[in-house]
């Protein structure tokens, strides 16, 4: 076991942090290791995901089918690469587009979107849950 890994699990047993945090720091120190080809080595961190899916299975009829299936697939890249263009908008165009998005009801600001951010919610995208109100449907939302 790696020293930082040690503090890591003292800090938690100290009642310092707390468990989400501690796995949090664990999942950052096996992102930043080198592959090492020990015995004892810990798992190589999961490769970078290149899809969102969202698949929707459902018991009820779409339009008299039979039962349902939504399977949509969306590259990241798509997603990495609308955060670059972003930085390209003007702050004035920036603007107007997050007061429209207010209108809308979507509050996010623009400005604020940075490639390093967009890293952090993939990472992310693991741990998310989705809750379906129907018995009968069942949603998944992960990265691939």
């Amino acid at each position: 076991m790696s020293e930082q890994r040690r503090q890591i699990l003292q800090m938690l047993a100290d009642g310092k942090i707390t468990t989400d945090e501690a796995e949090q720091l664990i999942a950052a120190l096996e992102r930043n290791q080198p592959n090492s080809s020990s015995p004892d080595a810990e798992p190589a961190p999961k490769s970078q995901r290149k899809y969102l899916r969202v698949v929707v299975d459902s018991l009820e009829n779409f339009g008299g089918n039979g039962p349902g299936r939504v399977n949509v697939r969306v590259p990241l890249q798509l997603l990495r690469a609308g955060v670059r263009l972003a930085s390209l908008i003007p702050p004035q165009a920036l603007s107007q587009a997050n007061d429209e998005l207010a209108k809308s009801g979507v509050p996010i600001d623009l400005t604020q979107l940075k490639p390093q951010h967009i890293e952090e919610l993939i990472e992310h995208l693991d741990e998310m849950t989705v809750d379906v109100d129907q018995p009968d449907a069942k949603v998944q939302v992960f990265c691939e």
